[in-house]
């Protein structure tokens, strides 16, 4: 194990509009985070988005994590968006900002997280909730779940992590999402990249496991390296990152991860040509 990666025995923190669960496999750890609030379409006021990113603050610091899944509860929606009657009663302009802060500071930690999280969109996902899941490094939906930012029926712009989109679906996708609030289906979010899997809703389950098959399957350090090396994609220009790239690869084999992995390899082929 890297020296920077310590292992951790402790139960994630818990939350009434959140559940947590780590399931320990051989190859490490997969943390499965749910939004329970499915009486509100898994809405997520402040609190819930605080919980939220307290939550992957916590299991980040896991060593052993290879993985995470976030989901909502039920198979009617991923993340409805932010709690509406909550917003309309915000006292001041000064709060409105602090409570938006927080799907920023929710995305923000998805973003931070050293492994892959994997977002499983079983519904709908309006506003805040389309920017969490933005904020996932991979998106697999049910083909009954709607997408769109409705934020300007509400009298506001779609801000914080909405800022993704233009680089996930284009700039002409993004703006008509913010402009106009219109919702669209699961085939035009596959088609436009917001998601990249498209199945019925009974193949969500076993398609979100096929990824953490091979998440697992791979080498954990290459893995988490990659994850950084995303995030430094996203701020280079790609001259700047085809450098970082190199590093990235003499910091993998100086962890003794490859050899090993190839060794193996090689070994299996040899084995199977006898």
């Amino acid at each position: 194990m890297n020296k920077h990666m310590a292992a951790t025995d402790r139960e994630p923190p818990q939350h009434d509009l959140i559940s947590t669960r780590i399931e320990r496999r051989e190859q490490g750890n997969v943390a499965y985070i749910t939004v329970t609030n499915e009486q509100r379409r898994n809405a997520l006021p402040v609190e819930g988005r605080l919980a939220l990113s307290k939550i992957v603050k916590a299991i980040s610091n896991d060593g052993d994590l290879r993985v995470v899944v976030l989901s909502g509860a039920g198979d009617k929606s991923f993340i409805g968006g932010a709690n509406i009657n909550e917003m309309s009663v915000f006292p001041d302009p000064v709060i409105a900002e602090e409570g938006s802060r927080t799907t920023h500071l929710a995305g923000h930690a998805i973003r931070q997280c050293p492994v892959p999280v994997i977002a499983r969109i079983n519904g709908y996902c309006l506003g805040a909730g389309m920017e969490i899941g933005a904020s996932c490094d991979m998106r697999v939906a049910s083909t009954n779940a709607m997408f769109g930012m409705p934020e300007v029926k509400y009298g506001l712009p779609s801000g914080m992590e909405a800022a993704l989109l233009p680089r996930l679906v284009g700039w002409g996708k993004a703006q008509e999402l913010v402009f106009t609030g219109e919702m669209i289906d699961a085939q035009e979010a596959f088609q436009c990249g917001f998601v990249q899997r498209l199945v019925p809703p009974e193949k969500l389950d076993e398609a979100t496991e096929q990824w953490v098959s091979s998440i697992l399957a791979a080498g954990p350090m290459a893995i988490r390296i990659q994850k950084e090396l995303n995030r430094d994609w996203e701020r280079m220009s790609i001259a700047d990152a085809v450098q970082q790239g190199i590093r990235a690869v003499g910091r993998a084999h100086n962890t003794g991860e490859p050899r090993r992995m190839m060794e193996a390899y090689l070994a299996r082929r040899a084995k199977e040509k006898k």
